[in-house]
């Protein structure tokens, strides 16, 4: 998953220049160096081309930035979140490009990070989406309270209207831990017209747990809500969106089209259909978006490998807090 943290982070790298490369580690640097890798190379790459202020892709980056990689694709500097990254051994994997006064950092968003949303998967309590339970003690990979605002949500949005002429396309759901299998069916919606004007619609969290069952979501309606909107196929999205999608949604957004994937659809309530409005309309379309992987997934990946992600996560905060630790013993 490319979580709003990562998303915020790549927007403020490419407000620092005129274009953005973000290079992806291969599964087997990821293995040596942070434990095992959640998702595949050719999702990780896939998610990351979604992420609208991306420019390029520089696939099988190692993990260690040196000065041969930065001159390799022509940047003139990289850009990491002022948090710590270190090597299987312990060193600072952008040692060579500080010294050499080539690297710049970025703020890392408060209140996740994949380590927190990893903790939140494998505990998978009632309280997790409300950022309530244990803190890290490491001010990394330690989870604080998530707080948004106004100002971050402008940020994230496109700030563009609909068009004369753009087809304007409504989807739903909970779109949580946003994934591979949601950039697929968004990408394929946007082909569909020539001119597309994405709105999603994200349900709260109560009533994604009401159809989904279980702990779900796994993150919060303010997480899902920046995840989707960093989205490059994605126009606007309505924050706690009806599940049922009634005509005076579609009246007022003036919506062309209604888009639905291939996964099954919970009745609501009352027990009707939740698209009988769009279907009575003759404007409801089933989308399939060639991607089996789902939330689901995700979380038994993640229970699959228990025992390795605590032990990743427990040395990465190990290692964190020795240099912590060393920083204050400079000072």
């Amino acid at each position: 998953m490319v979580h709003y943290g990562h998303s915020n982070q790549l927007r403020q790298a490419r407000a620092m220049g005129d274009y953005l490369i973000v290079g992806v580690h291969t599964d087997e640097e990821i293995a040596k160096h942070k434990g095992p890798p959640v998702f595949t190379q050719e999702e990780r790459y896939k998610m990351v081309q979604a992420i609208k202020w991306v420019d390029e892709i520089a696939p099988g980056a190692p993990y260690v930035t040196t000065l041969e990689t930065l001159d390799k694709y022509n940047c003139d500097f990289c850009v990491h979140g002022d948090d710590i990254t270190l090597t299987v051994d312990g060193k600072d994997t952008y040692e060579e490009v500080k010294t050499a006064g080539r690297y710049r950092e970025c703020k890392r968003t408060q209140g996740v990070s994949t380590t927190d949303l990893v903790g939140r998967m494998l505990l998978m309590t009632k309280a997790h989406h409300s950022n309530i339970g244990p803190k890290g003690r490491s001010p990394w990979t330690g989870v604080s309270q998530f707080l948004q605002t106004s100002q971050k949500i402008i940020q994230f949005a496109s700030g563009k209207e609909p068009q004369p002429g753009d087809t304007i396309i409504y989807v739903a759901g909970a779109f949580d831990l946003f994934h591979i299998g949601h950039v697929d069916f968004l990408e394929k919606v946007h082909q569909l017209a020539e001119k597309p004007y994405i709105i999603a619609g994200l349900h709260f969290d109560q009533e994604v747990n009401r159809y989904k069952g279980k702990n779900y979501p796994i993150m919060n309606i303010h997480e899902r809500t920046l995840s989707v909107l960093a989205c490059r196929y994605v126009s606007e999205v309505v924050i706690g969106a009806p599940y049922a999608v009634t005509a005076d949604l579609l009246d007022h957004f003036r919506v062309t089209l209604v888009c639905h994937g291939m996964t099954e659809v919970v009745p609501d309530k009352d027990g009707s259909d939740p698209y009988q409005e769009p279907k009575r309309r003759g404007i409801f379309q089933l989308v399939d978006s060639g991607s089996n992987l789902t939330t689901d997934l995700i979380v038994q990946r993640i229970i699959k490998n228990r025992l390795e992600f605590e032990a990743r996560n427990q040395k990465k905060e190990a290692k964190e807090l020795a240099v912590l630790e060393a920083m204050r013993r400079l000072e």
